[in-house]
């Protein structure tokens, strides 16, 4: 009696094995399924014994949460760089466009400042050309108001240029006061080859202030 009860105990621990394997067993292939674990790799000799498909190290399970969490990272990786190239692209022509920008607004500066300084040069050659006639105007007055032979002597000492100037101003001054001009007269009185020269240029240049 002593052995049988000893034989029924040994049966239950035996089943007890073998139901805990199974679960085991179970519970591996179900992670396996799940591709938590890859349990045919494992159990690889066995199922080649038993002639069952056994998945090789490269093969993958198409449907595993992991490889679609996966995909979707390298293609959002994806997405991020194409975008990063757009930006960097937008990046590269917006600085271009600034240079070139910039570059016209050098080039306008630049010519509005040739335009100033042009400005300034002629209003400047303005001045002194006002200042000259109004210079040569006031020497014609007062030449004018002295005795002709004084006036003559001033005139002789003058380069042609000023003289014809001053004789010039001499005989506006004498039409707008509806006078005789008093040039021809101080033409006479100086040296033949003065006169003549003086009479010569005011003949080729009869345009006025040079």
């Amino acid at each position: 009696m002593a052995s049988f009860g000893k034989q029924r105990v040994f049966g239950r621990i035996v089943l007890m094995i073998l139901l805990l394997a199974a679960i085991v067993i179970g519970g591996l292939f179900w992670f396996d399924y799940l591709g938590i674990l890859d349990a045919k790799a494992f159990f690889a000799p066995a199922l080649r014994l038993l002639r069952l498909p056994v998945r090789s190290s490269g093969d993958v399970v198409s449907d595993s949460p992991g490889l679609l969490d996966e995909e979707r990272f390298v293609k959002q990786l994806q997405a991020i760089e194409i975008q990063r190239q757009e930006l960097a692209e937008r990046e590269r022509l917006a600085l271009e466009q600034d240079a070139e920008l910039l570059s016209k607004a050098r080039e306008i500066e630049e010519r509005q400042k040739n335009i100033e300084e042009q400005q300034k040069s002629f209003n400047s050659m303005l001045e002194q050309y006002e200042n000259r006639r109004a210079n040569i105007e006031q020497n014609a007055r007062y030449l004018g108001g002295m005795p002709p032979a004084d006036a003559v002597n001033i005139l002789a000492a003058l380069d042609d240029q000023t003289a014809i100037d001053v004789l010039r101003s001499v005989e506006e001054i004498a039409q707008k006061a509806g006078e005789t001009s008093v040039v021809a007269f101080w033409l006479s009185l100086m040296p033949p080859e003065r006169a003549a020269t003086l009479q010569r240029k005011m003949t080729e240049k009869p345009a006025g202030l040079d």
